[in-house]
């Protein structure tokens, strides 16, 4: 005679394994930068995820890229957060971009706390967008990243070098800043297709 055992106690000991349901991209998150959108799976950030950022320089505009999101998320009273960003923001730029500096915090933090410190503020889920700049990162912290974004339902922004792109990640979406004059190259987006041109970006204006 085979003996009942309650399912929750063959979870806990790990005898039966627990399928995830297969993620849906949602258009929820526009970049509001529309030709982006249009080529992203579901027309924008994909949801409680890591997205990488990687640049050939520091301020070459990662910053107008993610603006019209953070204002959006900011005017919505969502806290934006910046893990050991490698300038003090300028509040004046950040204000003309539409950022409300009322939700905005910034973070301190070196070597591996940076890490620690962005994961820590997406696994709480008390942020709308946390953005953070490590130095070095393996796949395995990114890893921790993506995971953090999806518990905590939070967008995550990892700004890193171009160097970076030749090594796999498991964020969600990859895009490159790139070349003269600057453009957006899609390297990896969950869900779709690569695009398969690099799209013009304009840092300023």
């Amino acid at each position: 005679m085979i003996a009942a055992v309650p399912l929750d106690n063959l979870l806990q000991a790990r005898q039966v394994w627990r399928g995830q349901p297969l993620s849906t991209v949602s258009g929820r998150q526009p970049t509001g930068h529309a030709e982006l959108d249009a080529r992203l799976p579901g027309g924008g950030w994909p949801e409680a995820a890591l997205s990488e950022i990687l640049l050939p320089a520091e301020g070459v505009g990662e910053l107008r890229l993610l603006w019209p999101t953070l204002a959006r998320l900011s005017r919505a009273g969502e806290r934006i957060v910046l893990v050991a960003p490698p300038h003090i923001p300028y509040p004046q730029a950040w204000l003309a971009a539409g950022v409300d500096l009322r939700q905005l915090v910034i973070v301190q933090a070196s070597g591996k706390e940076v890490l620690w410190a962005a994961e820590q503020c997406l696994r709480s889920g008390s942020c709308g967008a946390v953005l953070c700049w490590p130095q070095t990162a393996d796949d395995r912290a990114l890893r921790r990243l993506q995971v953090a974004a999806e518990t905590g339902q939070t967008l995550a922004f990892g700004l890193r070098p171009l160097s970076a792109a030749a090594n796999p990640s498991p964020a969600a979406l990859r895009i490159a800043l790139e070349g003269r004059p600057l453009q957006l190259r899609v390297l990896k987006c969950r869900g779709g297709l690569t695009p398969p041109a690099p799209l013009p970006f304009a840092a300023r204006g």
